[in-house]
């Protein structure tokens, strides 16, 4: 059997990653953003795989099941902007066919 979480832990633990992350984020150079956004990702892919087997499951309260759905469409979406974003990116340090750079 395992223990419950307190709620208030749960909320500390997330306000802190919240704040780190945002502070990580802020102090990253703009040439690493492109590594950066490959990396979150990554990270965005392992949310769609958790809120696929949340959002998909009967053993969970539908109001579970709902916030997993909105996890996984707000992690699509951080993936597909992602590559697009990055995408446009690298076509801005592509050359031109007619230019001698």
């Amino acid at each position: 059997m395992q223990p419950e979480s307190d709620f208030m832990t749960l909320l500390f633990v997330f306000m802190l990653a919240t704040f780190i992350g945002i502070g990580a984020i802020l102090r990253v150079t703009p040439l690493l953003h492109t590594p950066l956004m490959s990396l979150t990702n990554a990270i965005s892919a392992i949310a769609v795989v958790g809120s696929i087997i949340v959002a998909g499951a009967d053993k969970y309260p539908v109001w579970i099941r709902i916030l997993g759905a909105v996890a996984l469409f707000a992690s699509m979406t951080n993936i597909v902007s992602g590559f697009l974003i990055t995408d446009r990116m690298l076509k801005m340090f592509k050359t031109r066919q007619g230019d001698k750079s």
